[in-house]
């Protein structure tokens, strides 16, 4: 399978076991494997790219950023100023306004990956990637599925894994009692696109984090009639404060500032703007915003007009849920709504421990790293996106990786393939 003129071929058959041979082709990458297409994982690439360092691009699904372009609703716009979301080495087109839309996000994320020259290998899932100890390389088992090839499978062998696929990789569909009897429509919040088809409905929406806040007024702009199920305290911020982005100003002052001080100004400030929340059934927790999502992640909502319908009661805060019944929801404090449909904007979880053989993020050391170190694994173990810092926090992530990858590569990899390929003529080689 292996071309015996290509000098770049790696023979590494002595990894393989037998059935390993006939099953799948093997291919050595003179580089990292980098496990995602989303904003992460171009990133990196380009970072590499720029440093002329190899690479190769495994995404499941067939597009770049799955998750923007397929699990979220037509009105989400960024939450931050674009200067914050932006990626390495491009700045967003200057006519694009302070808070892109989804759109506008993918136009730019297309036309990074076209200017950078980023191809990435499009419907290939990983199966499994194992450090074998012995060689002191990666093994990244995949599957391709395509209309023309309809089903092979891969090993790529390499020296340094990039995990980029994210905080947000699968849905998290809680259980609850009596749901199966529910009869009424029942819905992830990753699937959600618009409140038009629930004009006049009664819509139980689950969970109150920032989706959960925005469906939430989606559904109420489309004259839906949404209750919101609020179990547990959160902080909810105006998204500006005179005119200025909350983010940004909480940066700006954290320079200045201890992060406690920080947090009872942009609090003081909300109170003057939004008034209590707490008496609308939203009880800020005790530790501040900024204290709350360094320590443990959580984000506070960045509020774009559904407190103004909570505060209208146009939009309903109800506590957490006992069960549910044939069109109905019984609360903890014993009250039933009668409700047409369930909106779960119960957010997201990584996919990692389910391909990562053995050696997890928190076992190899990437999550026990504080910031700014967190990007950072062992034996060429590096993980983008998953500090809970956002777009920004993962293209710092991504310059880290990028340069610490391309010193190694250029001290030791070049020469170290040469003396290998000398020797073998197993492998397929992908440079």
């Amino acid at each position: 399978m292996c071309d015996n003129n290509n000098t770049s071929c790696v023979n590494i058959s002595s990894m393989l076991q037998p059935e390993d041979i006939f099953s799948r082709r093997c291919i050595w990458v003179n580089g990292p494997v980098i496990v995602g297409a989303g904003p992460s994982g171009l990133a990196v690439a380009a970072d590499l790219k720029r440093q002329e360092v190899p690479f190769i691009i495994l995404e499941r699904a067939n597009c770049i950023a799955s998750l923007w372009q397929n699990r979220t609703y037509d009105r989400l716009k960024l939450h931050l100023p674009k200067q914050f979301c932006q990626l390495p080495n491009l700045p967003f087109p200057e006519d694009f306004p302070e808070y892109p839309t989804k759109y506008q996000f993918i136009e730019y994320l297309e036309s990074y990956a076209t200017h950078f020259d980023l191809r990435p290998k499009f419907n290939e899932t990983v199966q499994s990637a194992k450090y074998d100890k012995r060689f002191g390389l990666w093994r990244v088992q995949t599957v391709l599925r395509s209309e023309l090839l309809c089903y092979c499978e891969f090993e790529y062998i390499c020296r340094w894994l990039v995990v980029a696929t994210g905080e947000n990789a699968e849905k998290v569909v809680p259980e609850f009692e009596g749901l199966e009897d529910f009869g009424g429509d029942v819905l992830h919040a990753g699937d959600y696109k618009s409140g038009e088809r629930y004009r006049g409905k009664r819509v139980l929406v689950v969970g109150c984090g920032n989706s959960g806040m925005e469906v939430s007024l989606d559904l109420s702009n489309h004259n839906a009639s949404p209750s919101m199920v609020v179990r547990s305290s959160v902080h909810i911020l105006p998204i500006e404060i005179l005119g200025k982005s909350t983010f940004e100003l909480g940066v700006t002052m954290m320079k200045w500032m201890p992060v406690w001080l920080v947090d009872k100004t942009l609090l003081v400030l909300t109170r003057l703007l939004l008034g209590n929340t707490d008496k609308y059934g939203l009880k800020r927790p005790e530790m501040g915003p900024l204290e709350l999502k360094n320590t443990v992640g959580k984000t506070p909502v960045l509020d774009i007009g559904a407190f103004s319908r909570i505060k209208s009661g146009k939009i309903k805060i109800v506590p957490g849920i006992a069960k549910f019944g044939l069109g109905k929801v019984e609360l903890v404090d014993g009250r039933v709504l009668q409700i047409d449909s369930v909106i779960l904007a119960t957010g997201y979880r990584s996919n990692v421990p389910s391909w990562l053989k053995e050696n997890d993020l928190a076992e190899v050391g990437i999550e026990k790293n504080p910031f700014p170190k967190g990007w950072k694994g062992k034996a060429g173990l590096y993980a983008v996106g998953f500090t809970g810092r956002g777009l920004s926090g993962a293209s710092f992530d991504a310059m880290s990786v990028a340069h610490d990858i391309a010193t190694s590569w250029k001290e030791d990899t070049k020469q170290q393939i040469k003396t290998v390929a000398s020797r073998h003529r197993r492998c397929i080689s992908h440079f």
